[in-house]
């Protein structure tokens, strides 16, 4: 027998727009409709009205929905696989809300069947029922005074829940963008104006996504090069990778090669770093790491690790190099770190990709969503020494306050000033580039800040009075805003000692 439960808390909102994938807007679609039924019966329980017979057939019927609902919930999340990284991170927050609307309904429609929902308490004041659906309210709850009297924010929660996976993530990147291309400026089909090739690759859009992928073919020899030269010391390398038709008879041989080296050229590289990613899917190959230092092979060896299921996915890969060390991340995690694998006092010049092994006519591999920055280093005493630093490595999804997981390192080292000081206190501080209406950019801004307020608190327990937020929109640009680089720019946010 279930224990005896106070009725209604804190409503659930319900996603206002759609993520694209069908079967994802149903799943919501249905279980809100569902948990919007159980909730005005348990609104009936909290008024202290008892219910009738049909009011019980009701309520039998969408229990039954409900929990087959929820059985389905695996199910759902497997048709995430080949959807871009928006629409991914926007899908997984919607079935995590969903699956708090679910998990709420079940339990509230098999105990009012029980008679064993109790009406609402007096006592006002009394906050812990809203304890399953936030921990903390952020400095943007004053802005909801009109919203509807029992919904409350998703930010927290949301972060809580989808990112917490990364509270450990220490990738920082760099705070000077050097390069940045996710392909905008360039059209479907061609090969992109700000790389170079020897080979042939074009651009591609998947699933009608609005953003575009370079196709890269597989060749013995092909390098693709992004217009960048000159790298300095200390620098980060950030993109999203995306594999297609990966299968059993995908050959050992196939591999997914990033290399950083002392020339531009396509020439064979006198000092230079790589790692190679594997794709074979029959058995575990695990990552190759390999240099050169003054035309000698010092290092190549095998990191024996199996990441077969995960490269089938879409992924975000990090890479941090700090003069001789390099550091290599697939998502929240840490596969390569090496102290001394490229060469010492040598300038490096360029990254190149080279892709070996793939049937061009069933698998294929892009490339999206391209950074490099200088610095990647210790954000932290920056922040303590100057009282200020301002990013734009915190990233969001487009048009959303939703942050994306791999952004978490930063939020991470702030979380670690904070603590190592109690008495420091922060302004949050967000930034939008110029594209779209000067009060949504706005708003934008305001939401970004206080969703990094939101994570410092609900993930690193950070006190929320040590804590302010603010948005300036457009209004304060760094970059160019005609081209993609200047607009990555000026996305960004600011820590301000207060």
């Amino acid at each position: 027998m279930i224990p005896n439960l106070e009725a209604q808390t804190k409503k659930v909102k319900r996603p206002k727009s759609k993520v694209g994938i069908s079967s994802v807007d149903s799943f919501v679609q249905e279980s809100f409709d569902l948990y919007d039924k159980v909730y005005k019966y348990d609104g009936y329980a909290a008024a202290g009205t008892p219910l009738e017979d049909e009011d019980l057939d009701v309520l039998e019927e969408a229990l039954a929905e409900v929990t087959s609902l929820s059985e389905s919930a695996p199910d759902i999340i497997n048709d995430l696989e080949g959807a871009g990284l928006i629409k991914q991170s926007k899908a997984t927050l919607q079935i995590n809300r969903t699956k708090k609307a679910l998990v709420y309904s079940i339990k509230t429609a098999k105990a009012l069947l029980l008679g064993q929902r109790q009406p609402e308490k007096e006592d006002k004041d009394d906050t812990s029922k809203s304890d399953d659906y936030s921990e903390q309210k952020s400095s943007e709850d004053s802005k909801n005074e009109n919203a509807t009297e029992n919904e409350v924010e998703d930010e927290p929660s949301a972060v809580k829940d989808d990112l917490e996976i990364y509270s450990k993530f220490d990738f920082v990147p760099g705070d000077k963008l050097l390069f940045f291309d996710d392909f905008s400026q360039d059209f479907v089909g061609d090969f992109p104006s700000r790389w170079n090739t020897n080979g042939s690759g074009e651009l591609v859009k998947i699933n009608d996504a609005s953003n575009k992928w370079l196709k890269l073919i597989s060749g013995s020899n092909t390098m693709y090069i992004p217009d960048v030269t000159n790298l300095p010391e200390e620098f980060t390398i950030e993109f999203d990778m995306l594999t297609k038709g990966l299968n059993k008879k995908t050959s050992s041989q196939s591999y997914f090669k990033i290399i950083i080296s002392d020339n531009n050229t396509f020439d064979k590289n006198t000092n230079f770093a790589m790692v190679e990613i594997p794709f074979c899917q029959f058995i575990a190959q695990g990552l190759i790491v390999e240099n050169n230092i003054n035309g000698k092979r010092e290092i190549r060896n095998t990191v024996k690790v199996d990441i077969r299921k995960q490269i089938t996915k879409q992924n975000h890969i990090s890479i941090a190099v700090n003069k001789e060390r390099f550091r290599l991340w697939i998502n929240e995690s840490k596969y390569v770190d090496i102290p001394r694998l490229l060469a010492a006092n040598t300038k490096m010049k360029s990254i190149k990709l080279h892709l070996r092994g793939l049937d061009i006519n069933k698998e294929n591999l892009f490339v999206s969503n391209f950074k490099i920055a200088k610095g990647g280093i210790d954000l932290r005493r920056k922040l303590l020494a100057e009282g200020k630093i301002s990013t734009n490595g915190i990233l969001f999804d487009s048009g959303s306050a939703n942050i994306q997981p791999q952004s978490l390192g930063i939020v991470r080292q702030i979380s670690q000033v904070l603590m190592q000081d109690e008495n420091i206190k922060l302004n949050i501080i967000g930034h939008t580039d110029a594209d779209g209406p000067d009060d949504t950019n706005l708003k934008l801004s305001k939401d970004r800040a206080a969703a990094v307020k939101a994570a410092l608190i609900s993930i690193y327990k950070i006190s929320a009075s040590r804590l302010t937020s603010d948005g300036k929109g457009e209004t304060q640009p760094v970059g160019d805003n005609t081209t993609a680089a200047g607009k990555a720019q000026n996305r960004r946010v600011e820590f301000v000692k207060i």
